[in-house]
């Protein structure tokens, strides 16, 4: 059998993890192991324009906090640590995003995920239909945790 270049499945996942952090780095706080960062979902306006290139969380665009939606968003629920399956590293979060009693003040179709222990960096954009909510509850139910629909995947 041959030697095979291509990054270790497992690294993929670690990386989520935090395992690893090669050279001194800077992150502020100072990260403790074991201990998760904590993640956080935000609704976008469909007239905001978040994206890949964004770095950072900011409530430019976000839905502006009335009843049941705080801006800022929503903890994400991590029960299940990041894995491997095949050669993909994958996330999801173990339980819905759900706000409720709510009114959207305005029609919003994007999800941002960020970590708010790390000063708010930016992990994803994750767009769906426009919606419009009149006091009542919307929920974005996560996928399944597997390489070809997790909601983060390093392949």
């Amino acid at each position: 059998m041959a030697n095979v270049a291509g990054m270790c499945s497992s690294f993929k996942a670690e990386l989520m993890q935090g395992t690893h952090a090669f050279g001194p780095g800077t992150l502020t706080p100072a990260r403790t192991v074991g201990v998760p960062d904590v993640l956080k979902a935000a609704l976008f306006l469909a007239s905001a324009s978040r994206g890949v290139a964004d770095t950072v969380y900011d409530t430019t665009g976000e839905l502006a906090g009335t009843g049941g939606y705080t801006q800022g968003g929503v903890t994400v629920t991590m029960a299940t640590a990041p894995s491997a399956d095949g050669t993909t590293g994958i996330f999801t979060p173990t339980a819905s995003f759900s706000w409720t009693s709510f009114t959207s003040s305005g029609a919003f179709d994007a999800v941002v995920l960020y970590n708010s222990s790390q000063g708010d960096k930016q992990v994803s954009v994750h767009t769906f239909s426009s919606q419009s909510i009149t006091a009542g509850t919307f929920s974005l139910t996560m996928p399944t945790h597997d390489a070809s629909t997790a909601l983060l995947r390093i392949a």
